[in-house]
């Protein structure tokens, strides 16, 4: 009799622990595309993470307009057809060792652009599409702005 007691009893409570509602779980998912903000840099920043303020002479000037940079990279305010003229000579990724700018707002530069020697025609992502040829007028404030 004691073990139909234990068997009973077991059973019983293997019965209520089936019946009784499983604690809830709360799953939190959440997805953000937080990209911060543009970078303030007087001449323009590079088009790649992580997206360091460029010297001057990186950028030609059609890369800004009204006195604002056009952007680049995931900041990029304009047309998806652009190109503009650029100084590879400038990019650390082409072993330019230099001085960087602090950040700040842009400053037009003294020569107003004339020492600018373009290297290369670049995308607003930082991709290179040819050298700079002479008789390119892609850019630098020419009739086509910097579109091709």
């Amino acid at each position: 009799m004691h073990g139909i007691k234990a068997i009973l009893t077991t059973t019983a409570a293997a019965l209520i622990l089936a019946a009784a509602p499983a604690p809830k779980a709360h799953a939190q998912i959440s997805i953000g595309i937080g990209i911060g903000a543009e970078p303030a840099c007087p001449y323009g920043y590079y088009g790649y993470a992580p997206y360091n303020c460029a010297p001057y002479g990186y950028y030609g000037p059609e890369w800004f307009e009204g006195g604002h940079f056009r952007g680049a990279g995931r900041w990029y305010h304009g047309d998806n057809h652009f190109y503009g003229h650029v100084n590879r000579q400038y990019d650390p990724r082409y072993g330019y060792h230099g001085g960087f700018p602090e950040h700040g707002g842009y400053r037009e530069p003294d020569d107003h652009w004339g020492n600018f020697h373009p290297s290369h025609n670049a995308d607003p992502r930082g991709h290179y599409h040819g050298a700079y040829r002479g008789d390119d007028h892609g850019g630098g404030g020419h009739d086509d702005h910097g579109h091709r």
